[in-house]
């Protein structure tokens, strides 16, 4: 949740960039931070899923969460 609220909060100071008409290159560079920031919490999350959700699915013999986290990988690989 900290990691997302620093996100929200980076994305408002884009906004205020907007508004203030602050010039391109520095509003690119904290879109840029922005990316990355949500990349870092994506693999994050992918991270914990895998360890939880798809392990437990496995152990109990869900083995269709496998073909679920292959779609997942793809969707997020484009």
């Amino acid at each position: 949740m900290n990691r997302l609220s620093r996100i929200e909060g980076q994305i408002r100071g884009i906004k205020g960039m907007i508004e203030k008409d602050c010039y391109c290159t520095d509003i690119l560079r904290q879109v840029s931070a922005v990316t990355a920031a949500l990349n870092s919490f994506n693999k994050v999350l992918l991270s914990e899923h895998i360890r939880t959700c798809v392990a437990e699915d496995i152990r109990s013999g869900k083995d269709e969460v496998i073909d679920d986290l292959v779609d997942t990988l793809q969707k997020l690989m484009k």
